[in-house]
């Protein structure tokens, strides 16, 4: 066998040998926004155990987030067949577990086909053209980058109402 084709033989199983290997994706494999959830009153970061979020028009309404469990943030993943995604906040407090009090965040995006690199491969960006909520116990949403890719960022900020105010609580 010659030289060159000995060197080719080598470069091609070393590039299979590399192209099977999974450790060079480091980010996720998706792009599914986190949301991180703060005191309007403070802008501290806080936990909720009485949160549940469910997704609206999802296959079984699916929950990801089970209210009992204390969450300082959540992924709240989007449809990469449709141009939007809901979800619907239910607070499982004593005295606030009622529908009528219930939250909805909408999202209008587009979502864009990307490929990430040989050891990712390829997964969706969405890019949000614009989002809705409604202000019964949220007191704002934002949002750090209309982009959402697969990095490992808080991208929505959710800000509830909470009983502190500046200077103690009432």
């Amino acid at each position: 066998m010659g030289n060159a084709l000995k060197a080719l033989l080598i470069t091609v199983l070393a590039a299979l040998a590399y192209g099977c290997n999974t450790d060079g994706c480091t980010d996720l494999r998706s792009s599914i926004p986190k949301a991180g959830f703060y005191s309007a009153a403070s802008a501290a970061k806080i936990s909720l155990d009485s949160l549940q979020i469910t997704g609206i028009g999802a296959p079984g309404d699916s929950v990801l987030l089970a209210a009992g469990t204390s969450q300082s943030e959540v992924y709240l993943p989007m449809r990469s067949a449709q141009t939007s995604t809901a979800w619907c906040l239910s607070y499982k407090w004593k005295d606030t577990d009622f529908p009528q009090l219930n939250d909805t965040i909408t999202f209008q995006y587009t979502a864009q086909p990307y490929f990430a690199s040989a050891e990712c491969g390829a997964m969706y960006r969405y890019h949000v053209r614009s989002f809705t909520y409604t202000t019964h116990m949220i007191d704002s949403v934002k949002m750090t980058d209309s982009l959402i890719t697969n990095n490992d960022a808080e991208q929505i900020q959710i800000f509830f109402r909470t009983a502190e105010e500046e200077g103690g609580e009432r």
